[in-house]
């Protein structure tokens, strides 16, 4: 009985009948789903045996309807609303059928509903994969009435919770802000988090969240449910807590000024929304993303990242042949892979100087790169790496040939003037427009098939919807723009990659604003923010661990003082926060000294041994900088538990100062691991350098870790960080 304690339902005893049962390698979900009754949650948790199954029993004391429809309980919060063609806003959905079939390595489960007065049928899928541990839900709504039905509120899932001693997890920010960690208790009312930006969700907040069910959330122990909403566009999770026993978790589109208007013989499908379930705690729940993620959704999941220099910091729109040459020269002397030029290379009629043009005019400016592409891609093959170019397709400036020759592709508001965005002329392009999103695919298409040879593409995206209005959908379906435009946004990924399957993409919208897994099955990274100081990194890099792998975070080695926020530290540390994702480099070479480049050079030759370990391994989060304890930690383990990397950065320097010494943990206690420091700037090595301890000493024990880099005195200062090699 103790394992149903972590569980999320409370069971008393009650016979159950027409089951369906899911099951991952650690997890359990079961549902009865009895025609001509509403389909029920039973049990969510660690995964049960058959004994255990036999003998399952069932929850009271809240409403366990698994896709509750609005009007027959309008005291209770829905997951699906409609406005009938006759006007009646009371929906009842009950029990049909159900299926079940293999899809690769996965099971889906579908629970047919229909309303028994109206022809609507509503489908509930339930996908179980068999290697990891996840269970996404979502629904697809069919309206089989005479005409338009207006779908009002329409959630791809809802879970409910146990009330006890819960806690949320969720992420808040802005832009060069993003990803931080918030940790609330539930109480009675609601927890809303949302998005309304209609081009990118993550800066405010995220579509993922972490409920800690036994205490405030522990990294490595503790039952922890975890939910991510697979979408790109406006999205709403919602915790409501009422008087019954019960939270219940509502995630889906966002409907504010969004409703549906759903015709005779469509259907919709709303976004899948990803459930996990761990007794390790936090970065168990992780640990479960980040496999799914890279095996099932991140674009080439399974394949090391190249480490790459960006221009963009180094030289931002000042692009000349001559000076791209000398960064992939730089790059490569200090072993990088890839070369990637940022904005500032296109325009002819008007020439990208600032941010004020051209955005949509996507030719050469040959007075910046006379050679053009071709001699970029040249100078890249001389110098030994590959070559990669910034693009931002979705958008252009009023101050360009594209809006001369379209101004009716830009979204704006019906007999009002368009609301303008960066440099006060910037314009989004309609997605949900078929000629916008040919004109879309066809840049990257045009690029690609002219010059095969670029490897990689950052795309941005530096605009909200700021002004509500589609000059291509008719006016009764304006309330349709902002899903349709990600359903347009969809269908240009879709082409791209069916096209161009092995080309590296990065997801870069005014920095991390399109982290999210609804973008990532065509995307291999994205950039976490263009906030790259690295103090604040490490706070903005943690709170996106939590749901994304290291292999899909871009993290660069930046100049100081930094161009965000103006702090200056000291490269090592700029360095040692870098190596905990994809190391890249956004920075001028040339304004760097030699002593610089050397420690570059030889910590990109070090991440290359680590490369595999940090990409591929699991995470363990030790010390959480949101703690306050004057350090943070990590590492990562490989799945054998035979080669680790662990983290230590500090937070802040004090004279007298008193840290914890941190255990280590995912580490094998039955294994002897040889520590080697990385990156290693101290006169005189670590005391235990080359020494040998079991896993058991490190887990239970941990290291002790100098409070400061014993350097020389001309080069000591506030900043010190370390990062060990344990194999």
């Amino acid at each position: 009985m103790k394992r149903f304690l972590s569980t999320v339902f409370a069971l008393v005893s009650l016979a159950i009948s027409a089951q369906v049962t899911l099951h991952t390698p650690g997890m359990t979900m079961v549902l009865t789903a009895e025609n001509g009754k509403t389909p029920q949650y039973v049990y969510f948790g660690p995964r049960l045996n058959q004994t255990d199954l036999s003998r399952l029993q069932y929850p009271s004391g809240g409403r366990m309807n698994a896709y509750p429809a609005y009007g027959m309980n309008c005291v209770a919060e829905a997951a699906l609303a409609i406005r009938h063609t006759d006007g009646n806003m009371s929906t009842e959905l009950i029990t049909t059928s159900v299926d079940t079939r293999k899809d690769g390595s996965s099971e889906i489960v579908t629970i047919h509903l229909k309303d028994p007065k109206y022809p609507i049928k509503v489908d509930l899928n339930y996908r179980a994969y068999s290697d990891v541990d996840m269970i996404e839900v979502w629904t697809s709504i069919t309206n089989n009435e005479k005409s338009t039905v207006t779908l009002t509120t329409f959630a791809s899932g809802m879970l409910p919770i146990r009330r006890g001693d819960v806690w949320a997890t969720h992420f808040y920010g802005s832009w060069g802000n993003e990803a931080r960690v918030i940790e609330e208790h539930l109480e009675p009312g609601q927890l809303i988090v949302k998005n309304k930006d209609g081009v990118r969700n993550a800066h405010t907040d995220h579509a993922e969240m972490m409920f800690s069910l036994d205490g405030k959330g522990r990294e490595n122990m503790g039952d922890v449910i975890g939910a991510a909403l697979c979408y790109s566009g406006n999205y709403r999770l919602k915790v409501e807590t009422d008087d019954t026993e019960y939270h219940y978790f509502f995630a889906g589109i966002n409907e504010d000024n969004s409703e549906y208007h759903l015709k005779k013989g469509e259907t919709f499908t709303t976004p899948p929304l990803a459930l996990s379930y761990s007794t390790e705690g936090l970065s168990g729940v992780s640990r479960n993303f980040h496999k799914w993620g890279r095996k099932y959704k991140l674009m080439h999941g399974d394949k090391e990242r190249k480490i790459l220099l960006n221009s963009w910091e180094g030289v931002y729109f000042d692009i000349n042949q001559e000076g791209m040459d000398q960064m992939m020269a730089d790059i490569a002397s200090m072993g990088g892979e890839l070369f990637v030029m940022d904005d500032g290379w296109f325009g002819e009629k008007y020439p990208r100087k600032t941010d004020n043009s051209s955005l949509g005019d996507w030719v050469v400016d040959r007075n910046k790169l006379p050679e053009g592409i071709e001699g970029l891609l040249r100078d890249a093959k001389k110098n030994g790496v590959r070559f990669g170019i910034w693009i931002e397709p979705e958008m252009s400036n009023t101050v360009s040939e594209l809006y001369e020759k379209h101004p009716d592709w830009i979204i704006k508001a019906p007999n009002r003037d368009a609301v303008l965005g960066r440099g006060g002329t910037q314009v989004v392009l309609d997605m949900s427009n078929p000629k916008v999103q040919d004109f879309i695919f066809s840049i990257v298409d045009d690029l690609l098939t002219k010059y095969p040879e670029i490897d990689y593409i950052k795309w941005d995206a530096n605009m909200s919807i700021a002004n509500h209005g589609s000059q291509y959908l008719n006016m009764q379906d304006q309330s349709h723009l902002n899903i349709e435009y990600h359903r347009g946004f969809m269908k240009v990924c879709q082409r791209v990659r069916e096209k161009y399957p092995d080309v590296t993409i990065q997801a870069c919208a005014s920095g991390g604003g399109r982290a999210n897994w609804g973008v990532l099955p065509y995307f291999d990274e994205f950039w976490v923010s263009d906030n790259t100081d690295a103090l604040q990194r490490i706070y903005m890099q943690w709170g996106t661990s939590y749901f994304f792998p290291a292999i899909s975070m871009a993290c660069h080695i930046s100049a100081v003082p930094n161009h965000t926020v103006f702090r200056t530290t000291a490269l090592k540390y700029r360095i040692d926060v870098a190596m905990s994702g994809r190391l890249g480099m956004e920075i001028q070479p040339k304004n760097m000294t030699e002593e610089e480049k050397a420690l570059c050079r030889k910590a990109i030759s070090e991440y290359k041994q680590i490369r595999p370990i940090v990409q591929f391994g699991d995470i363990y989060r030790l010390v959480s900088p949101y703690d306050h304890k004057g350090l943070a930690s990590m590492m990562y383990v490989t799945e054998q538990k035979d080669k680790a990397v662990f983290y230590w950065w500090k937070t802040e320097s004090m004279q007298n100062e008193h840290l914890p010494r941190v255990k280590m943990a995912g580490l094998d206690p039955s294994r002897t691991y040889t520590v080697h420091e990385l990156n290693r700037i101290d006169i005189r090595p670590l005391e235990f350098e080359g020494k040998s301890f079991s896993g058991a000493y490190l887990m239970s024990h941990g290291l002790e870790i100098p409070y400061r880099n014993d350097v020389e005195w001309n080069k000591k200062n506030e900043w010190s960080s370390r990062v060990l090699l344990l194999e």
